[in-house]
């Protein structure tokens, strides 16, 4: 596994889960985790199920990172932030080799498996010279 720098480019979401009430639509954020390293997208606010964010996150890959996990939140005033759903991308050595992988949906399921969504995520790798 080479060291470098890997960029997640967060797009949108479709068909999300719906979490919010019947008179209020989802604000939704997503948290990314690469080993012990950890990112949150803005609160795409009150656009629902097909959020969209258009956002980069830069991460340092230093070890066998193997995957890229997310977690979809629905961000709440009063009460706790509800859990949407979750996604595990595998980072395959096409990325380290190629250096990218174009957006790409990706499932987005509940703790049980359960189709929760699609999220599209774009991947970037850039490697450590020295």
């Amino acid at each position: 596994m080479p060291y470098g720098t890997l960029e997640v480019v967060l797009v949108d979401a479709k068909d999300l889960y719906d979490t919010a009430s019947f008179l209020t639509k989802m604000d939704p954020y997503v948290i990314f985790t690469v080993k012990t390293q950890e990112k949150t997208s803005t609160v795409a606010q009150g656009e629902g199920t097909n959020p969209e964010w258009n956002e980069n996150f830069l991460f340092t890959v230093t070890d066998d990172v193997t995957e890229l996990r997310l977690k979809i939140m629905d961000k709440d005033t009063f009460t706790a932030d509800d859990f949407v759903g979750e996604a595990t991308i595998p980072l395959e050595p096409q990325l380290f080799t190629e250096g990218s992988i174009p957006p790409t949906s990706y499932n987005v399921v509940s703790k049980h498996q359960k189709y929760r969504g699609e999220i599209t995520i774009g991947l970037n790798f850039t490697p450590d010279r020295s």
